[in-house]
């Protein structure tokens, strides 16, 4: 039994909280997530279950959208609402729509951020969190992220008991990027503290979230013996690239790691296919030429079964 099981994770559970219960669920010890989700953000968790397993670093390099909320004149430890406040200030007066408008566009492109303290980076073999807990300094690693969309999705609202002012967003990033990040960065461009006040995932490995199963619906479809019916099968990561039909020959040579002229191709990364399964994902070595090098081989690889 090998595939990936589109699973809405819901808040109050960690990660490993649901490749546990999976485990359980199919009895099962060849389980992974492809990407972690803190307890308190819902949403889209793919998880890769059998052969699959093998296949969770492609289904990482995807793109994440996340739908979330932001709060302006508010800052915490952790970036989000988890966290002790550590600033704090009453907007005298809202911020406009245009203006947050041009600093959410802003962000577009590629940067680079630096991850919160309170966060699962290991430097030197111990996760940023531990270091945050002990109270021992660390220089925390820069990374280079892109933002493809960063869009207002309805009206800012503001509180003048409060002095604080929130909006909701739509965000699609790479992969790695820290959203409660971006919620900080976003308010030290205003000149003010904000933070992360609400986030669910919408969409990662190209699951979105209108088609995935809670696991109780997973248990279900378990036991009445119809997991086939949700289980993607293990090719679906490779959608998004071009595919290449192997003939025996050509299949031969990949089996020993060979240096492959595909004349029709020019992408940077192609599918190799053969007898209807991805087989190997080879990248231009020589892109005058079509001249592709071994990426990642996926031998086993034959779909859902």
């Amino acid at each position: 039994m090998d595939g990936i099981v589109p699973l809405y994770k819901e808040r109050g559970m960690t990660s490993s909280d649901c490749v546990f219960k999976v485990r359980r669920i199919l009895h099962m010890k060849k389980v992974g997530h492809s990407g972690t989700l803190d307890p308190n953000v819902d949403g889209v968790l793919p998880i890769c279950i059998g052969q699959a397993t093998k296949v969770v670093d492609q289904l990482v390099q995807s793109g994440k959208i996340y739908t979330g909320e932001i709060t302006l004149g508010l800052s915490t430890t952790t970036e989000d609402l988890d966290g002790e406040i550590v600033d704090a200030i009453q907007l005298k007066e809202p911020f406009s729509t245009e203006k947050i408008k041009a600093t959410l566009a802003s962000f577009l492109g590629d940067s680079i951020q630096i991850p919160p303290m309170f966060s699962a980076v290991k430097v030197n073999g111990r996760r940023l969190y531990d270091y945050a807990r002990a109270g021992d300094p660390v220089e925390r690693p820069q990374r280079s992220i892109t933002i493809t969309q960063f869009d207002l999705d309805g009206e800012p609202q503001f509180d003048a008991e409060t002095g604080r002012q929130t909006f909701r967003f739509i965000v699609g990033c790479s992969k790695g990027t820290y959203i409660r990040t971006l919620a900080v960065d976003f308010g030290r461009k205003l000149g003010l503290p904000a933070v992360m006040s609400d986030l669910t995932r919408l969409k990662s490995g190209g699951i979105q979230i209108g088609n995935c199963i809670t696991l109780e619906q997973l248990a279900q479809k378990a036991a009445a013996g119809e997991l086939a019916d949700v289980l993607l099968p293990i090719d679906h990561v490779f959608e998004a690239y071009q595919k290449v039909a192997l003939d025996d020959e050509q299949w031969a040579k990949v089996l020993n790691g060979v240096f492959l002229t595909l004349p029709e191709q020019t992408d940077e990364i192609v599918a190799l296919t053969y007898q209807g399964h991805i087989k190997a994902l080879y990248q231009v070595e020589n892109a005058a030429r079509h001249f592709y090098r071994p990426y990642k081989m996926y031998l086993q690889n034959q779909g859902t079964h």
